[in-house]
């Protein structure tokens, strides 16, 4: 239980620092995602063929299966299965939402699309996906933070305690 929590806040630390990177690449450098796509692989390829000439003066050999680099034919079908889905679902939402069969739908992604646009108007989209993921680690690191853990139990306490007292009066 211990490792997991470990990589969770792990995975979290990771995605915030990459986040913080592509966001300072994107707002204030003011430069595309494809830049930063290029970046990373010029600096990718660069640093292996530095390490490729590094291991060769130091007569290292480095195997090298492309086997490896390969996903099953079971993933892949599992990841084209998820993106299918995820497709359909979003379709029928909106789909359904746009005949007006469905009023409360309808109005949740109208006022949904409202808000949008705008923060969309106030701030830069890549500022919102960076508040999003910024949200989202902190999500992360307090659900396998140690110290919530233990304060969460006993705060479910208290309020179950005053729930069962208000009932008795």
């Amino acid at each position: 239980m211990e490792m997991e929590g470990k990589s969770q806040t792990g995975k979290a630390l990771g995605l915030l620092i990459c986040g913080t990177l592509v966001y300072y690449h994107c707002a204030f450098r003011n430069s595309t995602i494809l830049s930063l796509f290029s970046d990373v692989l010029i600096v990718l390829l660069c640093s292996l063929a530095i390490l490729g000439l590094l291991f060769r003066q130091m007569n290292i050999s480095v195997p090298v299966d492309p086997l490896e680099w390969q996903i099953s034919q079971d993933a892949a079908n599992t990841i084209v299965a998820w993106l299918a889905n995820t497709v359909g679902a979003a379709e029928s939402v909106l789909r359904v939402a746009a005949t007006g069969h469905d009023k409360r739908l309808f109005f949740r992604v109208v006022l949904c699309l409202y808000i949008l646009s705008a923060v969309g108007r106030l701030v830069s989209g890549v500022t919102v996906a960076y508040a999003g993921l910024c949200l989202f680690c902190l999500y992360m690191l307090a659900e396998n933070s140690q110290s919530i853990r233990t304060c969460v139990p006993q705060l479910q306490r208290q309020r179950n305690g005053t729930a069962v007292e208000e009932d008795n009066m």
